[in-house]
């Protein structure tokens, strides 16, 4: 069989990394982006983690048609009766369960023998397949697990119902050898039958994800799990991009398939960049500013006499284009509801309009408006939680013959209040200002400024992270005054904040 199967994380493993915390609308908004990439199964969540994560699972059950949704869940009853309850509306539903089987693990963690695993095995995988006939079951730490007791165990899990073996590189620890004689000697001794699957999960600890997942491919393993952009625990998961673009550019070495769409890498890294507010970096494999650009003259003089001596890609090939002009002060709602439907965005009326207006307004203070200025309007005023918080009015008075200075009119649950304050600089001002009017004082943990687009008039996209009485927020906003960007971005992070402490309070 030379079909791989991806299973995309992003939403799960990807959104449990600092800082890149989605709310409802961002996870099912991402979603649909993984279906239009190509993705064969969502991991949507860990429905027993929160009410929250329930719920979004459940509504991207219902939001994707053409891709499998999975719910993660421990070994353990009641989290598989939940993940099963978040995915059942899904066409295609799947349970995912797992439990640890290295020594490490099994002693420090889970405080059993291996014996007693084995028997929690046997319960969880056959419970979860008397709900869904589509089970996924991993061995956390697999990598570091005794080969023989690994053997044991899968053998237990396709006894009980499982169709899909997971060997987890939990940790990053294992190399690329290695994991190549793990998976073809589990393939060789699991008693299984030609349905059964099996499936790697690397971690970038030693930035190997990449390498052993594509190594494990190689070995006979069908199912790599990715995440957009790496992203993940601690150092991140492999990347989605990266191991699509490994198996089409190199087809002729793997001689392996996926079912991506890989014009669509570029804009699902794009998207996630601005739903989390991190920015691809320059030096990004496949979607980073520099991946296609020539500095040196021996390279550039070699790609204008022919690509394919310093390029093994095209930009267009993983839907990397220039951003050309695409709207103005002219444009009307036709032609600003054909853009929004070319990058995805499926908008009600009322939220069409929305949109329209916010553009029209950008338009009368930028000359070009880009692709990446229609998103960031979209993400900013669709996409995004109930304001209990509202910036009304903003000014700001800075300069070195000047005492840094901000004046704030700010909607607290629809009452209006209005203060000034100072601080060493702009930003600091409006943050202090802020603070006195909302009577909170969190942490602020991270500021960080992007220009959307290229030109002296882009929009600046701030995002910023606080943290008050042990709950973090992530917070995001865009607009060509950086100023005014920051303070929406801190007063998201404390909606942000509020809606955490609710939830907390609520369950």
């Amino acid at each position: 069989m030379d079909r791989v199967y991806i299973f995309d994380t992003t939403l799960r493993d990807g959104e449990q990394s600092p800082g890149a915390t989605m709310n409802l609308q961002e996870k099912v908004r991402m979603a649909k982006q993984l279906e239009k990439l190509g993705v064969d199964i969502i991991e949507a969540g860990f429905p027993a983690a929160s009410s929250g994560d329930f719920e979004a699972v459940k509504e991207i059950s219902k939001a994707v048609k053409n891709v499998q949704v999975a719910g993660l869940c421990r070994a353990v009853k009641k989290d598989i009766e939940l993940a099963y309850e978040a995915v059942k509306d899904s066409p295609l539903p799947r349970i995912h369960t797992f439990i640890a089987t290295s020594d490490i693990h099994l002693k420090y963690k889970l405080r059993k023998n291996r014996e007693q695993v084995l028997d929690l095995v046997k319960e969880a995988v056959g419970f979860a397949s008397s709900l869904c006939s589509n089970v996924e079951f991993s061995a956390e730490d697999a990598s570091r697990s005794d080969w023989d007791y690994l053997v044991e165990v899968f053998n237990v899990a396709v006894e009980a119902g499982a169709k899909v073996l997971n060997v987890p590189d939990t940790v990053g620890y294992t190399q690329p050898g290695e994991f190549f004689e793990l998976i073809q000697f589990l393939l060789k001794k699991v008693k299984r039958t030609e349905d059964v699957v099996f499936s790697v999960h690397c971690h970038n600890d030693l930035g190997l994800a990449v390498a052993n997942t594509l190594a494990a491919l190689r070995a006979g393993a069908r199912q790599a799990e990715v995440t957009i952009s790496g992203i993940g625990e601690r150092a991140g998961n492999a990347a989605l991009e990266e191991v699509a673009m490994n198996l089409t550019v190199r087809k002729d070495y793997y001689q392996l398939e996926t079912n991506i769409n890989t014009e669509q890498i570029y804009p699902s890294c794009r998207l996630l960049s601005r739903i989390i507010g991190q920015p691809i970096y320059p030096y990004k494999p496949i979607v980073g500013a520099n991946a296609f650009a020539h500095e040196s003259g021996i390279h550039q003089d070699g790609v204008l006499k022919h690509r394919a001596t310093y390029e093994i890609m095209t930009p267009q090939s993983v839907g990397k284009t220039s951003s050309d002009i695409i709207l103005g002060k002219h444009s009307g709602r036709h032609a600003v509801k054909n853009k929004l439907e070319e990058l995805g965005y499926s908008l009600t009326e009322e939220q069409l309009e929305k949109v329209f207006q916010v553009i029209k307004q950008l338009a009368d203070k930028k000359k070009q408006i880009f692709e990446e200025d229609v998103e960031a309007v979209v993400l900013e005023e669709i996409f995004r939680l109930p304001d209990k918080y509202k910036l009304k009015y903003l000014s700001a008075i800075s300069g070195n013959m000047a005492i840094p200075t901000a004046v704030l009119e700010m909607e607290i649950d629809g009452e209006e209040k209005k203060l000034a304050e100072f601080g060493v600089g702009p930003i600091d001002a409006v943050f202090n200002t802020i603070c006195r009017i909302v009577k909170r004082k969190p942490k602020l943990l991270r500021y960080s400024v992007n220009a959307i687009t290229g030109g002296t008039d882009a929009q600046g996209e701030v995002t910023v992270r606080l943290e008050e009485r042990g709950i973090t927020a992530v917070g995001r906003a865009s607009d060509p005054d950086i100023i005014v960007a920051s303070a929406k971005a801190y007063i998201n992070a404390l909606n942000r904040l509020v809606k955490k402490e609710e939830e907390k309070n609520n369950g």
